[in-house]
C-alpha cells in the first residue's frame, strides 16, 4: 500500500495562528509530513508568510502587505509575520510547500532565489496555478512542482510538458477514483486540499490520492492510523 502524505495547511491553524513559525512547528510536531505556507513580498521585496493581500484578517491592520517594508511589517505585527528565510530554518529537515498567491514572475524569481540561498531546494516544493508554476519552472528547472488545477477538464499536454509537475493539486470535491487513476497512468501524483472531516479524508484515501492538505492534522492522523497508511 502506498504512503499518504499529510500536509498541514498554513501550519496548524486550528491551534496556532496560520503562517507563523509556531504554527509550522506545531504542524510538524503533530505529525505533518509537509507544511503548506503562503509567500508574498513586502514593498522592499522580502518574501514573508501571509495568505491575504492585507494585514486586516490576521493582524488587525487595514494595510496592504505590498505597501509596507519588512521593518514596518515587523513593527506592525510585533514580529509575528515570519520571513521565508525564518520559516525555512524553523522547518528544519521538514518539507515546505510554498503557495505563491498573486506572484509576479519577478516575485517568483526572488522566492526561488531565497530558497536556493538557504540551501533548501531539496525540502521545498511549489504550488499555484499555471502561470505562476511556469515562472517557477523558468526560475528553477529542477524545482518540484504541484500544479494547482481547479477544473475537471485536464490540463493540456503542452502545459504539463512545460510545467513538468510532479503533482496535480485539486480541491477535494473534484477528486474521484477515475481522475486519480488517469493521472497515475500519466505518471503524476495527486494531492487534494483542504479536507477537514474524517469522512472526506476517507473518501480521498479510497480514491487513491497521494497527499491530503488539512487544517485538522489530528483527524488525518487518526484516519491514517486506522488505514495503516
Amino acid at each position: 500500500m502506498s504512503t499518504l502524505t499529510a500536509v498541514g495547511h498554513r501550519g496548524d491553524p486550528y491551534r496556532v495562528r496560520e503562517n507563523t513559525l509556531a504554527s509550522i512547528r506545531s504542524a510538524f510536531a503533530r505529525g505533518a509530513d509537509d507544511v503548506e505556507i503562503d509567500v508574498r513580498l513586502t514593498r522592499d521585496g522580502v518574501p514573508v508568510l501571509l495568505h491575504d493581500e492585507t494585514l486586516q484578517r490576521l493582524w488587525g491592520h487595514d494595510v496592504r502587505l505590498d505597501d509596507v517594508t519588512a521593518p514596518q511589517l515587523k513593527e506592525l505585527t510585533l514580529g509575528g509575520v515570519p520571513t521565508l528565510r525564518d520559516a525555512l530554518l524553523a522547518a528544519g529537515p521538514g518539507r515546505l510547500m510554498l503557495d505563491l498567491p498573486g506572484a509576479t514572475p519577478e516575485a517568483v524569481r526572488i522566492v526561488v532565489g531565497e530558497v536556493r540561498e538557504c540551501g533548501a531546494r531539496e525540502r521545498t516544493y511549489y504550488c499555484a496555478g499555471p502561470n505562476t508554476m511556469l515562472a517557477v519552472r523558468a526560475a528553477d528547472p529542477g524545482a518540484e512542482i504541484s500544479l494547482t488545477w481547479t477544473s475537471l477538464s485536464p490540463p493540456r499536454r503542452s502545459l504539463v510538458d512545460a510545467v513538468a509537475p510532479r503533482w496535480l493539486n485539486y480541491r477535494f470535491g473534484l477528486v474521484s477514483r477515475e481522475l486519480v487513476d488517469a493521472l497515475h497512468g500519466d505518471g503524476l501524483l495527486v494531492s487534494a486540499w483542504t479536507a477537514d472531516t474524517k469522512r472526506t479524508m476517507k473518501a480521498l484515501v479510497a480514491a487513491g490520492v497521494d497527499s491530503i492538505t488539512t487544517n485538522r492534522l489530528d483527524a488525518l492522523a487518526s484516519v491514517r492510523a486506522g488505514l495503516g497508511r
